[in-house]
């Protein structure tokens, strides 16, 4: 196995929380000094005020026997009237500096005539208030300084590495994702197993002269697992992998995401070999138009991306695998040779795959043994692997929910039906009518598909809310088909008229409801899909109109005329009353086993496909449904 050493993707260092703890603390106890200070300094050193007065006018009314006390602190004599007198304290100052001793002040009065006290001039709190006074603004014009410092620090780290890649790094995990994890998409694995082969082997493509695709692009649907499949690559070759969303190089400011597809390919190469991984390529790699130019964020990180992988060398051992759904958005410059040059389309999986992939979900979870895994793959054709993970994991939850010891194969097909077709609503109230009208319109749907040929059969009907819808009528194809004739396609397009056909019949044309609203919308699509797409239409036949040019303003613009947008209504139009007269004529010709089958449908609420095959057993196809022979 390589060895690397790990120059990106770096832990972060965790935030500090004990020193912004101290930091909090001490502002704090800034905050509260500054408060006892102010209030010191307001209430003064006693609660009552005293009056100044003048030495000599202190003497006179010692002399006249109206003080009680006078108190020498230093320079200053607190005077203490008697209580009689009503006058109120008193402060004056010495004339000289000097001392003056207690004896000395009595001599300028007669003696006896008020009580003289000599304090020592220690004023410890008018000192301690002295020096906050002038310390506390100091503190703070200096905490105020080494914030605006970190804050300038800060700024400027966020700057300095404004332009450095968001890639996380894997590599050095116990557990490494390999394609044992992988299950399906054998084909792909085998076009990936070469790129592994080279970057553990690569000496041996380059004695033959064999050059490595630069570049691998996996394209397929969302949920196929490109991006486990880019892991399974770099866990085989045991080789750094840099993992990045496309989305993460865009940003507001131009210059910004070209710095960072610098230092994305930088530190790959410092790692070599190594795999970049881009995700969702398309956000940044997207064609560019004529309202395009140089000074456009995006185009510069496109134009950056695209100079980076036209620099590879071969002894580089750097390889850059991406990913998207829409490959037709990408920019022709990068999917070249050169660049891109190895399209890998990772397909939805077939059912032995989706039988592997429902096992590697279910592996790790108790399972009783009436799950059938087989059935379940088989019911779950087009979907995807998230799809399946899903539903196992809805499995289990459901198995929790119900407090189930194993997951049994009730709580797989709820869980399977819950995804596919939505949660059940018991708590809807539908009243006798609304059920009546559901259950007609849910038995016109399934007698339809049951009879016409080429229509995938039925596989449930209820009548219980289910979703946005009042009722479901579900038909699943026996296998996993690839194409639809049209002969299929407008079986599709009779059954789905079904249920709007069987309210007219029962109810009256002026009686149906707005219940078929989403069948309609259906059978629009398709047919016009059938018709501009597909080139299935019966004047039309052999001809698309799917593609619209862009002008210059980037506006959508029909490429064909007027009357060819006519005709194409017209071809629409022509196969909806088709749809409309096959099942008609399907459901009269039946009319016995429609109320049979609402009837019990009334009765249950729900019916499986034995239910259908047995109500409706002896149904015909009249003449007028029939398309072929």
């Amino acid at each position: 196995m390589p060895e690397y050493k790990k120059t990106a993707g770096k832990k972060s260092k965790k935030p500090n929380k004990t020193g912004n703890t101290v930091r909090l603390l001490f502002f704090w106890l800034i905050i509260v000094a500054i408060g006892g200070v102010l209030f010191l300094n307001l209430s003064g050193t006693g609660s009552v005020a005293e009056e100044q007065k003048d030495l000599t006018e202190i003497l006179s009314y010692a002399n006249d026997e109206k003080l009680e006390t006078i108190t020498i602190r230093g320079n200053e004599l607190h005077v203490t009237p008697r209580a009689e007198t009503n006058l109120p304290s008193m402060v004056s100052r010495k004339e000289a500096a000097s001392s003056l001793s207690e004896q000395g002040f009595a001599d300028a009065i007669e003696q006896g005539k008020v009580n003289i006290k000599v304090e020592e001039n220690i004023d410890v709190l008018g000192t301690i208030i002295d020096v906050a006074m002038i310390v506390v603004p100091i503190i703070l014009v200096i905490a105020f300084l080494s914030y605006m410092m970190r804050q300038a620090q800060n700024m400027n780290n966020q700057s300095m590495g404004f332009g450095k890649a968001k890639a996380r790094l894997y590599g050095n995990e116990k557990k490494r994702v390999t394609f044992a994890d992988v299950a399906g998409n054998e084909s792909a694995k085998q076009d990936l197993s070469e790129i592994v082969d080279f970057l553990k082997a690569p000496k041996k493509y380059e004695k033959l002269g064999a050059k490595i695709p630069s570049g691998v692009l996996l394209a397929g649907d969302p949920g196929t697992g490109k991006t486990l499949m880019a892991r399974a690559v770099a866990g085989e070759a045991g080789v750094p992998f840099f993992s990045i969303s496309g989305s993460e190089f865009a940003e507001m400011f131009v210059g910004v995401g070209a710095s960072r597809v610098r230092d994305l390919f930088s530190k790959a190469k410092k790692n070599a070999p190594s795999i970049i991984f881009i995700d969702e390529i398309d956000a940044v790699a997207h064609k560019r138009d004529a309202r395009g130019g140089a000074g456009r964020e995006d185009e510069q990180t496109l134009n950056q991306i695209l100079v980076e992988m036209d620099g590879f060398d071969n002894d580089t051992g750097v390889i850059v695998i991406a990913a998207t759904n829409r490959v037709d958005m990408l920019d022709k410059a990068l999917l070249r040779p050169g660049r891109f040059d190895r399209h890998v389309n990772v397909t939805l999986p077939e059912r032995k795959d989706r039988v592997e992939i429902l096992k590697v979900h279910f592996k790790n979870k108790p399972v009783a043994k009436d799950v059938d895994i087989n059935a379940l793959a088989a019911k779950t054709a087009g979907s995807s692997g998230a799809d399946l993970a899903n539903i196992a994991n809805e499995a289990a939850i459901t198995a929790a929910r119900e407090n189930h010891k194993e997951i049994t194969n009730e709580d797989v097909t709820g869980a399977f039906e819950r995804i596919a077709i939505g949660p059940e609503r018991k708590s809807k109230v539908m009243t006798e009518q609304e059920r009546k009208i559901t259950a007609y319109h849910e038995a016109g749907h399934a007698i339809v598909g049951h009879v016409l040929p080429d229509s995938d059969p039925v596989h449930k009907i209820t009548i219980i809310p289910r979703g946005h819808a009042g009722g479901v009528t579900w038909f699943l194809p026996p296998e996993d088909r690839s194409y639809k004739n049209v002969y299929e396609l407008k079986d599709v397009l009779a059954r789905a008229m079904g249920g709007r056909v069987a309210e007219c019949l029962i109810f009256g044309e002026d009686g149906v409801t707005t219940g078929a609203s989403s069948d309609l919308q259906h059978i629009a699509e398709l047919s016009r899909q059938m018709v501009t797409e597909e080139g299935l239409g019966e004047k039309l036949r052999d001809q698309v109109f799917n593609s619209d040019e862009v002008n210059f303003f980037g506006d959508r613009a029909r490429i064909y005329s007027e009357k060819t947008s006519e005709e194409i209504d017209a071809e629409i139009r022509t196969l909806n009353r088709e749809a409309r007269k096959r099942a008609e004529a399907v459901i009269k010709a039946n009319r016995k086993g429609l109320d049979a089958l609402a009837e019990e449908l009334l009765e249950k609420e729900t019916l499986d496909e034995t239910d259908v095959a047995r109500i409706l057993k002896g149904a015909t196809l009249p003449a007028e449904a029939k398309l072929h022979e």
